[in-house]
């Protein structure tokens, strides 16, 4: 190649490749992709790449890979998947000339003999049409065809792979208008696919199958209009020998189910029918897909009526399917192996969420049970983990109705003793915390003797046992707190809590991490009710600290964490700060600046700050500067990571601003002297002003903490913060940063309660974002809305005479708004925006008066007497205002319980 590598392009097509060339791109393929070669191959690809800057080493690639006679597969292989790579950068900016030399060796090769070189034209093929188009290669379609229907294995292969790949990646191609062509070429294809269907060879079947089932999504016209067609080769490839074929029907099954049910609908007992028995399938990659299909007709519109009649059937299945099989992963976590360091890929990727603020939280994303239920480390979806949600599924639509089937078959499971049946046992326990939710009022009379039951579980001699046991137990947290408030329902909590807190104490990690997530779900459900036993269980989980590896550490964290937000101040003791906080710094100590193990740790701390309150204050320094350097490093780390000696990752100031955020929150106005001695004002700033958004909303939800508790230091950049502020509520695409929005809009309010007329530069400003906001509320977020609502009326408490001449532009939707919002501190202060308003501008809100009177009734009861008052005096003023009738008619149109709440005002 060293003596063509200044060559041009070909200009024709007729380009021939230089030996010398040909010989030394092979050498370094082969040096590249032998397992065995012992050279450099960073700077083989350093090689590779160099070349590949010049016009001709494409074409040199297609010639080994299409041409070059007498040299290896794997070399050919190795070319072509180059080829590729590089054409996806390049193909577009080649000569006409290069390109077609290219596509000309390609379309030869689709019935070569070797598989693998098939397989990679294909994939080279799929790459040009995705790049170029149909119509930038008008010989592919008769190509494709003439292969298809020719005799030969290898050229029906050949083109039934490259299609195949052309409808999984850009299936939208070959259902568009082609010039010249009467038909699109969907319509070309489909009749052929569907008479591979009955092909003898298993390789073609297969293909077809998977190349229609592509376009169920889509739904082109010419499968629609073929659907008969399509059913019925799917019924014939029903009972396919082989494994793969069967697998693709059922896929096709579960689409349509889900895309287009009535197309079954005339079927559905027939399709039913055949996915209950191959649910029990020998291959169980088949039964697994065959498995999804209960679901998906559980989120259908279609009648349960359908599917009630197999019920007797299909619970059994599911059972059986529910235990492990042999060769599931997880068995080989069910050793004591909790002295074991963790390896690298145990450690899975974790994300912090960022903190959200404002009149109501954000809904928690609330992550699908199975997950919690089977976190393994190799976390694979399988047969049992989707029979187990099928069965919750099912018992969200029948509830009751499937316990006669289920519990027999889960009593004659769980009364195997033997030591061979511990995973039919374990299977069952399962399935009691599987249908926990849709069967609980069938379960509840129960309830007692079940957890009675599945206590002495939690001690079984298979950690698999225990494990399952802690996450069914916490499946019934709720209940078991309940019942806590008597003597026996505590006695049974306490066996609960101390059962759960001695597996949290396991030599097992799966068990550990069973028994710390099952402890969470329990903490969160008793709160406060946990304050008896803080000193035991602060005892353990300190003691799971110094016990565990990085992967559980983090799970301890989180639930230290919950612990601390379940029992608030009840923490604040001394007895337990001892316990509880010397192991957390000397850890805090031990970890760098960059190490990643830091983030659960910071947000631990977050909780413990806002839980101790000022309490934590003899902790705050180091943890409050701390979080300064962080930041501080990580903005470095982003313009010059080597001058910051880290790498960047927005993480590390997401976790340090949250942590900032509930020192705030917990010191309230004694973190005052720690933020004036600090860059913290700048850094924040800047902050404000990322591009990462989940940086831009922490950092929003600290503006608005520390406006609570000390804006005085936040003055000297006052109008930066405010304009910054204001520029997320302007944004194109305030749907997807909606979490950003809804934190600037909060501090913008927080700030303007505590710096009163400083804010008015930027009143009217903010006031033409807000408003648009509220006039498009339903397509919006509630808590976007609920901020904007409150933020306006703030503005309006402070600068009424601002915000008053523009009443008439948004009083209905705020009024609107103003009736959703629950009765706090917040809504006092947008109340009395609207009183300031009304008294300066009161013929503003004239005709929005009725819905005023029902914001106003919106109210549970005005704990203010001073807003009480205000309101009063408001609505009187608009009694006497209305002379002549006039208010008894705008009264006539309210609702009789907006008229008995306002009569409280006398009115």
């Amino acid at each position: 190649m060293a003596a063509t590598a200044t060559a041009t392009a070909a200009s024709t097509t007729s380009w021939q490749p230089q030996e010398g060339g040909v010989k030394e791109i092979c050498a370094l393929l082969e040096l590249q992709i032998s397992p065995s070669s012992t050279a450099d191959k960073s700077q083989i690809w350093q090689q590779l790449e160099h070349y590949s800057q010049h016009p001709d080493f494409n074409n040199y690639l297609a010639f080994i890979l299409a041409r070059a006679e007498g040299t290896s597969v794997e070399i050919r292989q190795a070319a072509g998947l180059l080829l590729k790579n590089n054409l996806r950068k390049a193909y577009k900016s080649m000569t006409p000339e290069s390109q077609q030399y290219i596509r000309s060796g390609l379309l030869p090769c689709l019935g070569a003999p070797d598989k693998h070189i098939r397989s990679t034209v294909g994939t080279i093929i799929t790459e040009i049409v995705q790049l170029g188009g149909i119509l930038g290669w008008p010989e592919l379609l008769q190509a494709l065809v003439t292969c298809m229907e020719s005799n030969d294995l290898n050229h029906m292969e050949g083109a039934m792979d490259a299609l195949s790949k052309i409808c999984e990646d850009a299936p939208q191609l070959l259902d568009a208008d082609v010039p010249g062509l009467p038909d699109r070429p969907i319509q070309i294809f489909l009749p052929r696919l569907y008479q591979f269907f009955q092909s003898p060879h298993t390789s073609l079947r297969k293909l077809a199958l998977g190349s229609v089932n592509q376009y169920i999504m889509l739904m082109p016209a010419a499968l629609y209009a073929s659907m008969h067609q399509y059913l019925q080769g799917l019924f014939v490839l029903a009972h396919d020998p082989a494994p793969e074929v069967r697998k693709l029907v059922c896929a096709a099954f579960v689409q349509l189910i889900e895309v287009r049910p009535s197309f079954l609908e005339p079927h559905l007992k027939q399709v039913m029918e055949y996915i209950l028995q191959v649910n029990k399938d020998a291959d169980e990659e088949v039964a697994l897909e065959a498995c999804e299909f209960w679901s998906a007709y559980c989120d259908t519109q279609l009648s349960s009526e359908n599917l009630r009649e197999f019920l007797p059937r299909l619970i059994p299945v599911l059972l059986s399917n529910m235990v492990y099989a042999d060769d599931d992963e997880s068995l080989a976590e069910a050793e004591e192996d909790d002295s074991l360091p963790d390896r690298e890929q145990d450690l899975k990727p974790r994300f912090h969420a960022s903190r959200l603020h404002g009149s109501e939280d954000a809904e928690d994303d609330v992550s699908e049970w199975f997950s919690e239920l089977d976190d393994d480390i190799v976390n694979v979806w399988n047969l049992r983990k989707c029979s187990a949600a099928a069965l919750d599924v099912l018992s969200n639509v029948f509830g009751d109705e499937i316990l006669p089937t289920m519990m027999p078959v889960v009593q004659s499971k769980l009364a195997a003793t033997g030591d061979e049946f511990w995973k039919e046992r374990e299977a069952a326990v399962l399935a009691i915390g599987a249908v926990a939710e849709g069967c609980i009022n069938g379960l509840y009379p129960h309830l007692p003797q079940m957890v009675e039951f599945l206590i002495p579980l939690l001690d079984d001699n298979f950690p698999l046992i225990r494990s399952i046991s802690c996450w069914t137990l916490s499946r019934f947290s709720k209940y078991i707190v309940q019942e806590s408030g008597h003597e026996k329902g505590y006695e049974q909590f306490d066996k609960v809590l101390m059962g759960i807190l001695r597996r949290v104490l396991d030599n097992n990690k799966r068990v550990q991490e069973a028994a710390c997530s099952a402890f969470a779900t329990l903490e969160e459900e008793a709160a406060e009710g946990l304050a008896p036993r803080l000193e035991v269980i602060l005892q353990h989980l300190m003691c799971a600290f110094g016990k565990y590896q990085r992967r559980n550490l983090r799970i301890v964290y989180d639930a230290i964490g919950t612990l601390a937000d379940a029992v608030g101040a009840e923490l604040n003791q001394p007895k337990y700060l001892e316990i509880l906080m010397p192991p957390l710094i000397a850890k805090w100590q031990q970890l760098s600046n960059t190490d990643k193990d830091l983030f659960p740790l910071l947000e631990c701390f977050t909780s413990i700050a806002q839980a101790l309150s000022t309490g934590f204050a003899q902790f705050a320094q180091p943890v409050f500067q701390r979080c300064i350097e962080i930041i501080h490093t990580q903005q470095l780390a982003k313009v010059d990571p080597s001058s910051a000696g880290a790498l960047y990752d927005k993480e590390f100031i997401v976790c340090s601003l949250d942590l900032l955020s509930g020192l705030s929150e917990g010191l309230g106005s004694g973190i005052e002297s720690l933020v004036a001695q600090s860059s913290l004002r700048d850094l924040l700033l800047q902050c404000c002003m990322d591009d990462a958004s989940d940086v831009r909303q922490s950092a929003f939800a600290l503006l608005g903490d520390l406006s609570r508790v000390c804006a005085v230091h936040l003055h000297p950049r006052l109008p930066e913060f405010l304009d910054v502020a204001a520029k997320q509520l302007n944004t194109p695409n305030l749907k997807e940063t909606l979490s950003v929005a809804n934190n600037a809009c909060w501090a913008i309010g927080e700030l303007a309660v505590k710096i009163q007329k400083d804010v008015s530069p930027v009143v009217v400003n903010v006031i033409s974002y807000l408003v648009p906001i509220l006039q498009h509320s339903e397509e919006l977020n509630k808590s976007l809305v609920e901020n904007t609502a409150i933020t306006l009326g703030r503005l309006a408490w402070v600068c009424p005479e601002l915000v008053s001449p523009h009443m008439e532009h948004f009083m209905q939707p705020w009024c609107i708004a103003l009736s959703m919002i629950r009765d706090d501190i917040e809504k006092e202060d947008a109340f009395r925006g609207l009183c300031a308003m009304v008294r300066a501008n009161p013929s503003g809100a004239l005709s929005s008066l009725v819905l005023m009177c029902k914001a106003i009734a919106s109210w549970h009861e005005i704990r203010s007497e001073d807003l009480h008052n205000e309101v009063c005096q408001v609505l009187h003023g608009y009694k006497q205002m209305l002379r002549n009738g006039a208010w008894d008619q705008y009264m006539s149109a309210l609702e009789p319980p907006v008229k008995e709440k306002l009569s409280k005002y006398q009115v």
